[in-house]
Formats: structure tokens, C-alpha cells, sequence
């Protein structure tokens, strides 16, 4: 090679490496910036329309979903109902919807009992019905009891109806629309928009709520989006070297590279790796579920349970686990065989859509052989008719407000026998009402000479519980101590062992104390304050420091009142940082008098008595009928050894 060439050659070799390192270093910097090391600050919210830019099947989807209209600015377009001075009788109570120009109103009975005009702000929900919201004083947002029914008029719908009806409440009751249960601030719309933030001020008992968005758009599934975006803004090449992962607070991967066989003798199908983690469910969770919330500032992404206690199988359910109440399908699913062998939500649902994968039967037989499975044989039903529908007769639906109904998700085998036996409902006679539940087992018993007592098997045990039946206590401790039981269905187990004291329901809680599960080990605690010191302080100190703040608030409470006994520095730190959890969350919810009261006995345990008497009077400000809060403060004043004070009015 010509040393002329040699030289150009080497010239531009050096001016390619200046320029890769002067890239390597201003993008290095932005690196740092960009990508998440610890102590970095969280990822902001950057709002549906940044996502679309990138996303747009994915948008398009989400759009068409219940979703994108969970919560609407009430304009034409998005309210469905009629607003044209139609009149709606209830109990004695008469309302108008009217518009003015471009404006919704009603006018209905307010906190006072006399008719007002009121906005309508906005639409909450859209089918099988809309609600409609109205902003009050104080920040309160409070939702009518009166609702649209969005059904097709031939099925009943296009029409005003209550959600309460026969129940007459009042403007002091908790059911009529002014009341705290049918606050949004409150009670909707953590769920119903995306960066939620209830903002209650307990100082001035008014909420300064704000929403990121106000419908459930991207980010209230994958968390908030600024880092991803940035990300996104990258050349391909580049980005695995500047990025370790794609910015993204929630990791729903548990579907990559998974897929389901199906076993052509039995027809039951398997997936190609175990499901490990329940992020994309618990994801789903935080709206999908019966809970409380204990913390302020959930994102996608987080654990589940430091924000949320999901509500154990009691009296929201039936015995066997089915559906009573609004459930919200989590717990449901939790019990399911499904669950347990892997599925998660995406299996079955769009998640962009929230419609079903496949329509109808084809849903179940993407992995249910349905040679064997969609068949008369099987099925012992009309092909056509409503009988031959999987989601009949595994998945019967209960309804709800009147108008919605909603499919059980714990996937159960219909057990018309445990019907004649405790009382629960089944997907047969939900069909032939004419018939009684004997008959429909004889049916089944003929069609399947030993017929599958199916996955869930503890109804037995559940309903001893519910009817107070002396062998409820063993029956429990098998069900907790059985480790193939689903772990929601040992810590429901274990949570209604806490009201049957004795040494072997002990030995249960010591047993899953460290068990995997946060609810489980929580339901241990719970079984603990039926007793003495060295059992509260052999179960309560290790979980102190647990890594789940639902578990350390337990904790808190189960030791506050021998809090004093402990004996090292580091467990009387461990328990002033769980206590200070548990009187932050009480906190959060403070806007609801129960939640004054819990804390005024834990300060009371704490013989703070001043602190104890304060929480206890706000609990009467807020509901000045609580009688717990009065009996609660006429046991202070014993306890500092005087008679009880005279109440001074609580407003």
C-alpha cells in the first residue's frame, strides 16, 4: 500500500475514534441521566398520546377499550344519557336531567334534603351503565345513585335507574349519593384514572385530588413513561449499549417465549416454562381486587402489597369460594386451577383491548383440546344453545348494579351437590331454575359416574367456619397446613383461624410465618393476638423488618401494646419505623371515621392517651353516631382515673 494511502488511512481511522469517543462521552453523560442507578429519581408520567407516537396498533387498541373511557369530561360524544329534562322517581325523591347549552345537570335532593341544580363534571364507566359524577365542596367528587342503563332498549336498557333501590336513604346516610360510599375521591377513582393521588387534607377535611390522566391509559399498567420514551428516542444499535433494559417500570414478560401444549389423550394442556412471578397479575390486581389500600404513591411496577391488602375468602364470598359480592376477580382467580398451573390474564384478554383473545369457546380451546372438551360428550348440552358455552357452566356470572354481570374467575367445576349440601350456588340450576339441586346432581352424577370433585376443596371446611360449627377449627388447620391449596386459599384458612384461639391453631401460624406469600404470612400475624406475650414476640419481631409493608404494619399492630418488651436497639427501631408505617397509612385513609378509631387504639396501646383521645374525637367529627369512638373515650378517662368527660359537640 502507498505510504500516501497508509497515511489517509490512518487519518480517518483516527478522526472514526475521536468521534466514537466524543459519542461514548456525550452519551454517556445522558446515560447517567437516563437510565435508573439506585438513588436516581423515578420515572415521571409522560401521558397516552407520547406512547401512541411509537405504539399506534397498540393505541388504536386501547381505544376501543372500556378503558380509554373508564372516566370522560362530561361533553356531548361521551355522556350517554338523556338530558332532556327527563324525570326519575326514587323512594321520595324526584330528579331532572336538563342540559343548559353544552352543560349536563340534575337536579335531585343534596346533603340539606331540598332539590338543587347540580353539574355534571363527569361520566364515570360506560356499559352495561354510566354513572355520573358531581363535584361538591370540599373537593369531594360524589357519584349519583341514579345511573343510565346503556344496554340496547330491547334488553331492558336506554333508561334512568337506581343502584339502591328500596333502600331509602337520606342525606345522613351513607348510601344516599352525598355519602361516603359513594365518594369518588375515596372509593372509584384510584381505578378509574391513571396517577391517581387522593390528596386528603385531614386538617381541613377537604381532598385535593388529582389524576395523571383521567382515564386508565398506558401508564396505569407499564408505569410511568418518561425514561422509556427517551429510550424509544435512541437508534436500535445504540440503545443495548447505553440502556440495560427498555426504561419500562413494569416488567410484563412472564408470556415471552412461553407457550402451551396440549396433551392430545388427556386434552389438558401445559406451559412450556412455570409462571415464577405474578407481576403482569398483580398488575392487573391493584383495580382487579377487593382490597384496601394502605399506601399513597402506587405505580405500576410496584409490589403489590405495599400499597394493597387484598380481602381474604369470607363473607364477600361463599364457602366454596364463589363470587357473593363484588370481588373483583383477583381473589377469584387466585383459587382458580388455571392460576395455579400458570395462566395470567393476557392468556385469555387483550391487554391493550381488554376483550377476550378469541370469541367464546375459542378462548378456552386455544389451549383445551376441543375435540374433547367443545363436545355434547362433554358438555351434555345443546351445540347451539347456552349450555354448550364453557363460560356457563366453569365461570357463571353473578350481577351487580343491577344491570352488570360479572363471570366468577375461579374456574370451578359446577358442584350441584355442595349446593344441597351447604347452600351454595351453582351453574346449573342459575340456568334450570325450575329444578332443584339434587336433580342437577343426579345429572351430573349420571353423565360422570365418578364425577372430578374439581380444584377447589375446601368448601367443607369454609362453610363449618361460617355456621360457628365446633369442627371448624380442625378443618381449618388442615386447610392452612395443605400446601397444595392455593396460598390465597391457606392465608383465608389462617385469617379465620385468628377467631379460633387453642395451641394448634398456633403451631398453623408459626408453620407460615415464613411462608413466601405476604398475605400469608400477614394472616399469621393476625392468628397471633389471640395471645400472650412470647407468642406476639416470637411471630411479631422477625417480621418487622419484613420486605413487604403490608407485613410490617402487621407487625406494628400486633406488638404495640408490649412494644416495651423489646429488648434490643434494633428491635425497638425496627418497631418505631413499622409503627410509623401503620399510623402513615391510617393517615391516608383519613377521611373515614374507622380509620380514626383503629388508630385511636393503637395509640391507646401505646398508652399514648392524649394522641389515643384526639384520633377518637375526629372519629366522632366524621361520624358523630359511631358509638365505638364514644365508649372508646369513656374508657380513656377511666384509665387516667377520672369519670367521663362531658362529649363536647363534635362539629
Amino acid at each position: 500500500m502507498p505510504s500516501n494511502t497508509r497515511a489517509r488511512v490512518a487519518t480517518l481511522a483516527a478522526v472514526v475514534l475521536i468521534a466514537i469517543a466524543f459519542a461514548a462521552f456525550v452519551l454517556g453523560r445522558h446515560w447517567q441521566q437516563s437510565t435508573k442507578p439506585a438513588g436516581s429519581p423515578r420515572a415521571e408520567f409522560v401521558g397516552a398520546a407520547a406512547c401512541a407516537s411509537c405504539h399506534a396498533g397498540e393505541d388504536a387498541s386501547w381505544k376501543s377499550s372500556q378503558h380509554a373511557v373508564a372516566m370522560q369530561d362530561a361533553k356531548q360524544g361521551a355522556v350517554l344519557g338523556r338530558f332532556d329534562a327527563t324525570r326519575f322517581t326514587s323512594g321520595a325523591v324526584t330528579s331532572t336531567f336538563f342540559r343548559r347549552g353544552d352543560h349536563y345537570f340534575v337536579n335531585t335532593d343534596g346533603e340539606d334534603g331540598a332539590l338543587h341544580d347540580y353539574e355534571i363534571r363527569w361520566t364515570f364507566g360506560v356499559y352495561p351503565l354510566q354513572q355520573y359524577l358531581v363535584e361538591l365542596t370540599g373537593g369531594r367528587v360524589q357519584a349519583l345513585t341514579v345511573a343510565w342503563d346503556a344496554r340496547p332498549a330491547v334488553q331492558g336498557g336506554q333508561r334512568w335507574f337506581s343502584l339502591t333501590p328500596g333502600h331509602g336513604a337520606g342525606p345522613q346516610d351513607e348510601l344516599h349519593w352525598t355519602g361516603s360510599q359513594y365518594n369518588w375521591n375515596s372509593n372509584c377513582g384510584d381505578c378509574h384514572s391513571t396517577a391517581f393521588r387522593k390528596g386528603y387534607d385531614e386538617r381541613t377535611n377537604e381532598f385535593r385530588t388529582s389524576f395523571g390522566e383521567i382515564n386508565v391509559a398506558c401508564e396505569a399498567c407499564h408505569g410511568p413513561g418518561s425514561r422509556h420514551a427517551r429510550w424509544g428516542r435512541y437508534p436500535a444499535w445504540l440503545r443495548p449499549i447505553f440502556w440495560h433494559d427498555d426504561g419500562l417500570e413494569a416488567r410484563l414478560t412472564e408470556r415471552r417465549g412461553v407457550h402451551w401444549t396440549t396433551d392430545s389423550t388427556s386434552g389438558i394442556p401445559y406451559r412450556s416454562a412455570p409462571r415464577r412471578t405474578d407481576h403482569e397479575i398483580e398488575t392487573c390486581a391493584q383495580c382487579h381486587a377487593r382490597r384496601v389500600h394502605i399506601a399513597d404513591g402506587y405505580t405500576a411496577g410496584a409490589h403489590l402489597f405495599d400499597y394493597y391488602i387484598p380481602l381474604i375468602i369470607s363473607d364477600l364470598y361463599h364457602p366454596d369460594g364463589q363470587q357473593k359480592n363484588e370481588v373483583y376477580n383477583y381473589g377469584s382467580f387466585l383459587q382458580s386451577k388455571m392460576y395455579a398451573f400458570g395462566v395470567t390474564c393476557s392468556d385469555c384478554h387483550d391487554p391493550h383491548s381488554a376483550k377476550l383473545r378469541l370469541p367464546g369457546n375459542r378462548v378456552c380451546t386455544q389451549c383445551h383440546l376441543a375435540a374433547k372438551y367443545d363436545t355434547t360428550a362433554h358438555h351434555h348440552h345443546l351445540a347451539a344453545g347456552p349450555g354448550a358455552t364453557c363460560a356457563s357452566c366453569h365461570m357463571p356470572a353473578t350481577t351487580y348494579m343491577q344491570v352488570d354481570p360479572r363471570q366468577d374467575h375461579s374456574m370451578r367445576i359446577p358442584r350441584p351437590d355442595l349446593t344441597a349440601v351447604i347452600s351454595v350456588p351453582n351453574a346449573c340450576n342459575a340456568c334450570h331454575t325450575n329444578r332443584d339441586a339434587r336433580w342437577a346432581a343426579a345429572q351430573i352424577r349420571a353423565w360422570y359416574p365418578s364425577p372430578a370433585p374439581g380444584f377447589q376443596r375446601f368448601a367443607g371446611a369454609f362453610a363449618a367456619d361460617d355456621r360457628h360449627d365446633p369442627s371448624a377449627n380442625d378443618s381449618l388447620v388442615r386447610v392452612a397446613n395443605d400446601s397444595t391449596e392455593p396460598w390465597f386459599v391457606r392465608a383465608s384458612a389462617l385469617g379465620r383461624l385468628a377467631e379460633h384461639p387453642g395451641s394448634i391453631t398456633l403451631q398453623a401460624a408459626r408453620s407460615w410465618s415464613h411462608d413466601s406469600r405476604p398475605l400469608v404470612r400477614l394472616a399469621a400475624l393476625q392468628i397471633a393476638e389471640s395471645f400472650g406475650a412470647s407468642q406476639r414476640l416470637a411471630l411479631g419481631v422477625l417480621m418487622l423488618a419484613d420486605s413487604t409493608r403490608a407485613v410490617r404494619q402487621g407487625a406494628a399492630w400486633l406488638l404495640a401494646p408490649i412494644a416495651d418488651s423489646l429488648k434490643s436497639a434494633d428491635q425497638r427501631r425496627a418497631f418505631d419505623a413499622a409503627a410509623a408505617e401503620f399510623v402513615s397509612s391510617q393517615r391516608y385513609n383519613a377521611e373515614r371515621p374507622g380509620n380514626h378509631l383503629v388508630l385511636g387504639v393503637f395509640f391507646a396501646q401505646r398508652r399514648q392517651l392524649d394522641l389515643a383521645e384526639a384520633e377518637f374525637r375526629a372519629a366522632l367529627r366524621l361520624d358523630p353516631r359511631m358509638a365505638e369512638a364514644e365508649g372508646a373515650l369513656a374508657a380513656i378517662q377511666r384509665a387516667r382515673g377520672g369519670p367521663p368527660s362531658p362529649q363536647r359537640n363534635p362539629h
